[in-house]
């Protein structure tokens, strides 16, 4: 009985630690000023959507630590780490290419994990699905705003290289985006 309720107790506060880096580093002014894909959804989806699939997500935990297979187990953690890192990298960061890079991990992991544990536990499998369908969405959002916003993303990452003292990076275009560092 104390084994059962050790895991539960592990997986929700794991996801809960996940789920903080985004209320850590949230969207903020830098995100409104990126120009966005025709279907990103209104602001109001993501934080309804995350509550959903990391309640989801808390399930599969449990149902794979009362199992005997460490490689889920490691997977399970694995993903968990690569999303909370997505928001740090993203939103904290402003990286929106590491971002996207961090988010083709995340994927790969999660189908990895489903195609692992099916035979193991397909109710934990198909619980995977609809995390790795939003995942695959956001994906195309990150993608979408690193294509529309490539030269803010080379600015962020050149702005956290500068020497001390610098002022910033500016452009010699007057449309393009510029980066006050």
């Amino acid at each position: 009985m104390q084994t059962k309720f050790s895991i539960r107790l592990f997986c929700f506060l794991a996801v809960g630690v996940t789920a903080l880096s985004g209320a850590l580093f949230k969207p903020g002014a830098w995100y409104a000023t990126l120009v966005k894909p025709v279907w990103t959804p209104p602001n109001l989806v993501f934080p309804i959507a995350w509550t959903a699939l990391y309640l989801v997500i808390a399930v599969v935990g449990i149902l794979l630590f009362e199992g005997p297979f460490r490689i889920l187990k490691r997977l399970w953690v694995l993903q968990l780490a690569l999303n909370g890192l997505w928001s740090w990298l993203f939103f904290g960061q402003h990286w929106i290419l590491f971002g996207m890079l961090d988010m083709v991990l995340l994927l790969a992991i999660i189908g990895w994990l489903a195609v692992l544990a099916f035979p193991r536990n397909k109710v934990a499998a198909w619980l995977l699905i609809p995390y790795l369908a939003w995942v695959s969405y956001a994906s195309t959002l990150n993608l979408g705003i690193y294509v529309l916003n490539a030269n803010q993303d080379r600015n962020a990452r050149a702005c956290t290289t500068l020497p001390e003292g610098a002022k910033g990076i500016t452009s010699s275009n007057a449309s393009a985006p510029v980066n006050s560092c």
